[in-house]
């Protein structure tokens, strides 16, 4: 079940979106922890809560650094046609797995059966 151009459209719509929205959003986070590393705290509570914010800001942008670089393998697989194939058993991945999750690269049984896998040597 090959996706239509349509449908490859509105991925790619939707992922390109997506990532400007998150790009926009690490410059802006990228500025503010910028200026809270300017701000001096004589108090040691207030430094340590800054910190603590601080590294909880750090690692949502780590998050969606990787995020980031998800969408963009999404992009290239859209360019190269391979967008909506499992890199496991390269059957289709059905459009409402790319729906709620357009960044995936695993049919519901291949991810079924690696979440279960993990589970088991763990």
């Amino acid at each position: 079940m090959a996706l239509t151009e349509q449908e490859l459209s509105k991925f790619d719509k939707q992922l390109r979106d997506w990532r400007a929205e998150l790009s926009v959003g690490q410059n802006e986070n990228l500025h503010q922890l910028h200026e809270q590393e300017l701000a001096a705290f004589p108090d040691p509570t207030d430094q340590a809560t800054m910190e603590t914010d601080r590294n909880f800001e750090l690692r949502i942008k780590d998050r969606e650094r990787k995020l980031i670089k998800k969408i963009d393998q999404a992009l290239a697989r859209i360019t190269s046609d391979s967008f909506g194939v499992c890199e496991s058993c390269d059957g289709a991945i059905h459009p409402k797995r790319l729906e709620a999750r357009p960044v995936t690269t695993l049919c519901i049984e291949c991810k079924n059966a690696q979440e279960q896998g993990e589970r088991t040597h763990n």
